[in-house]
């Protein structure tokens, strides 16, 4: 398509809200809309509208708040992205360009980003010589000692460099990697959906890739704990929508583990299936679910599946005391041989208590350690302790400390920025990586669904899942 409009043509400009507003030879029109899309679709009708009244294509700058996107539109309301011209290169030698038909007819979306073509002349050169003929550097000083092949075939020397220097037909895997999906968000996405296949920007590239990291698979189960010192510092929501996040994004396998000793509320918090097992009644069928004769099902009667984020819950007893419950070193050994077993991710919501053999058990079976608070300052004073008494435990406790990762979550939606900010910074010089999960009240009270928090605090927990998964590429 040819832009025959001047050089200025129209304006666009989308804003936060969705609205719009058109420039027409220095004449706004506003476009009363409330999402981008909506606003992206009537920019597109009204310059085809003007194409129509021209008989030209129209050139229209849109600007919104990720960019600036020069387009052609025209009358039957087709969409080009108009990119500057660029000056061919020169045809290498033995080459001939063939003109690019796609300046002068409608593209595609398949041909939007076509480069000039260029075949191999079929004329050879005149300097060349036949292989079978050209003197050989490295030939025999009696001729008669090697065949010499007939007029017109090809030797067995020259079949074998042939050979070796034969390319593959097949697809490798490293190109199926390079082939990048187009854009599927925001002006990027529509142009896409229009038929103008568009790259992804850098934000949905940065997702993308947290998105595969929290979906891989490593050889052999990995175990997560989530640790504070103090009570509500968020550690339980942490468990469940990391947990949520790699199942989602990763596949089934994945277990969250009420480690409490006390009135865990991780079962408050999450669905029940259709009975009351607990991690007490797994340790009185252990001696099955380790044996020979158990069946994947089998652990069923005792975790809780969560159907819309596809995990399963290990719950404590949180209505009992927690002299009533007690669990040892040992029942730890053995549940965390079932959850192994069955699972291969395992997410272990902790308990207060650091000196009780439960919580250090714990840590002894950890990969991945994930330090959980607010905003508060209690919460975060707690958390920087305990990763100072780990330091000092012993090695595997000091490293899992300096590889640590930190989410802070905003509790407080009044909470200064600048507040917020000062313990994202603290948690920053304190461990490997640190996320900042945004206020939402769906995470207030309830059950806990990945899918009912607004998109940027998804985004935060895929961002603080993806942290942790990269956390495994050492551990194996």
């Amino acid at each position: 398509m040819r832009d025959s409009s001047t050089d200025d043509g129209l304006h666009a400009t989308i804003h936060p809200d969705g609205s719009a507003v058109l420039v027409v030879d220095e004449t706004p029109r506003d476009i009363s809309t409330t999402h981008a899309e909506d606003a992206r679709r009537e920019i597109v009708r009204l310059t085809a509208e003007i194409a129509r009244q021209l008989d030209a294509p129209i050139r229209v700058i849109v600007t919104e708040p990720d960019g600036r996107w020069p387009l052609v539109v025209d009358g039957n309301e087709r969409v080009e992205y108009a990119s500057p011209d660029a000056p061919r290169p020169a045809a290498p030698a033995g080459l001939r360009p063939v003109a690019d038909e796609s300046l002068t007819r409608p593209q595609s979306s398949a041909d939007a980003s076509t480069r000039p073509v260029t075949i191999i002349d079929s004329a050879p050169a005149a300097s060349a010589t036949p292989a079978a003929s050209a003197p050989a550097a490295h030939a025999p000083s009696h001729p008669a000692a090697e065949a010499q092949p007939a007029a017109g075939q090809v030797s067995a020397h020259e079949f074998e460099n042939r050979r070796a220097q034969r390319e593959t037909f097949l697809t490798s895997d490293r190109d199926e990697d390079r082939r990048e999906d187009p854009a599927t968000r925001g002006f990027r996405g529509t142009m896409t959906r229009m038929g103008i296949r568009m790259a992804p920007g850098a934000e949905e590239r940065a997702e993308r890739a947290d998105e595969m990291a929290v979906a891989q698979h490593w050889p052999g189960p990995r175990t997560i704990a989530v640790v504070n010192g103090k009570g509500g510092s968020g550690k339980t929501p942490t468990t469940i929508l990391i947990g949520a996040a790699f199942a989602r994004f990763g596949g089934a396998g994945v277990l969250a583990w009420d480690n409490n000793q006390t009135r865990g509320t991780l079962g408050w918090r999450t669905e029940q299936g259709p009975h009351d097992g607990t991690l007490h009644d797994m340790l009185e069928a252990s001696e099955h679910l380790l044996s020979n004769n158990a069946q994947a099902a089998d652990v069923a009667s005792f975790v809780h599946h969560q159907r819309q984020d596809r995990f399963d819950v290990l719950r404590s007893q949180p209505i009992a005391l927690a002299s009533e419950q007690r669990v040892s070193a040992d029942d730890v050994d053995r549940i965390h041989a079932i959850a192994a077993r069955y699972y291969r991710l395992i997410v272990m919501d902790s308990g207060n208590d650091e000196s009780d053999p439960l919580w250090q058990r714990m840590i002894d079976r950890t990969d991945q350690l994930v330090v959980a608070t607010t905003t508060r300052d209690e919460h975060a004073e707690a958390g920087a302790l305990l990763l100072d008494a780990l330091a000092d435990r012993d090695e595997h406790s000091a490293k899992l400390a300096a590889n640590a990762v930190t989410v802070v979550s905003q509790a407080d939606q009044k909470a200064p920025a600048a507040e917020v900010r000062r313990v994202v910074d603290g948690y920053r010089r304190l461990t490997r990586d640190v996320v900042q999960v945004p206020f939402d009240p769906a995470m207030i009270d309830g059950h806990l669904h990945f899918g009912a928090l607004r998109p940027a605090t998804q985004r935060a927990w895929l961002a603080a899942s993806a942290a942790v998964a990269r956390g495994f590429a050492g551990s194996d």
